[in-house]
Formats: structure tokens, C-alpha cells, sequence
């Protein structure tokens, strides 16, 4: 009887184990162990790696394929997740405008146009940058935008679902 239970208990620690661990990203993202010593909830870029990893547990994250700023475009520093928005208007910054100045003012949410794709998440320190999906998913693994983090937007829907806002946001080069 005590080996039943014994068994029994051990069989529940198991499942227990599976049913507690992070689901992998759905689309692009991988389940890779990471020793950084960074929080579960917190989401780290590595603008030379082209990667974004969005920390589940301790030493566990999901890792995405992200494009980056642009040389001369890029940033590094500690940010927080400022907003969540899906299907985003996308009004151009300044800096871009200078670029592209037959942009329109505004290009609506949802509009194949918009290089924001199907969701955002901004980031503190001014609204300038954000974490986003793209129109362009063959830029995705580049240097390619102005500043902003572009993922597919699939990733960029399954990390939307993870996060709230306050998260962390660490960039490094």
C-alpha cells in the first residue's frame, strides 16, 4: 500500500511539474535557459543578437527574433512597458518624417500600411519607442528600424498576452 502511494504521489509531482511550466511561444519563440540572473516577467533585448527574451522563470525564457534600430539608431538603458495597444495607429516621429515626407499624418490600425502590425507595447522614456509587430515580417533578424523592436506578429501577439503593464524592459547592445 505505501509503494501505491508512493508512487501515486510521485506521479502527481510530475504532472504537477508539466502543468506548472511556461507554454513555448506559439509562432517563432523558444524555450532556452538563460543564465542572467534576470526576474521572471522581465523582457531583455540584445540588440547584437537580434533577440528579445521575455523571462519565465529562473533561468528560463522564451527567446524571439526581433529587428532593431538601424546603426546609429540604436539604444540601450532600463524602459518599462508603458501601454498595450492592439491594432495601433501609427503617427510618425519627427525623425522619421525628415526621412519620409509623404507619409501621411496618420496610418490607421489594421491597415496593411501600417508597419506597427497587430500590436504594441510602448515603452517609457519619452513614447518614441515600442515593441511591435510588423508589415514587413522579412526584415525580422536585421538592423531595420528607427529605434522600435519589430517582431512577427505572431510573437508579438503571444508576448502581448504575457506581459502587463509595468514590465521591465532591459536593452543591451
Amino acid at each position: 500500500m505505501r509503494g501505491k502511494i508512493l508512487f501515486s504521489a510521485m506521479l502527481a509531482a510530475v504532472i504537477g511539474l508539466f502543468a506548472l511550466a511556461p507554454d513555448a511561444a506559439q509562432a517563432h519563440g523558444e524555450l532556452v535557459m538563460v543564465r542572467d540572473g534576470y526576474l521572471p516577467g522581465t523582457i531583455v533585448v540584445r540588440t547584437g543578437e537580434r533577440r528579445l527574451y521575455y523571462f519565465v522563470g529562473v533561468d528560463q525564457a522564451i527567446r524571439y527574433p526581433v529587428g532593431v534600430g538601424r546603426p546609429g539608431m540604436q539604444w540601450s538603458g532600463t524602459v518599462f512597458v508603458d501601454g498595450k495597444y492592439i491594432k495601433p495607429a501609427w503617427e510618425a516621429p519627427s525623425s522619421i518624417r525628415k526621412d519620409y515626407r509623404k507619409l501621411p499624418a496618420v496610418i490607421p490600425g489594421g491597415t496593411p500600411q501600417n508597419p506597427m502590425g497587430v500590436a504594441a507595447l510602448t515603452l517609457s522614456g519619452g513614447g518614441q519607442y515600442a515593441i511591435h509587430g510588423t508589415n514587413q515580417p522579412g526584415l525580422i533578424g536585421g538592423f531595420v528600424s528607427h529605434g522600435c523592436i519589430r517582431m512577427y506578429n505572431e510573437d508579438i501577439t503571444d508576448l502581448y498576452n504575457r506581459v502587463s503593464l509595468g514590465t521591465r524592459v532591459v536593452v543591451t547592445r
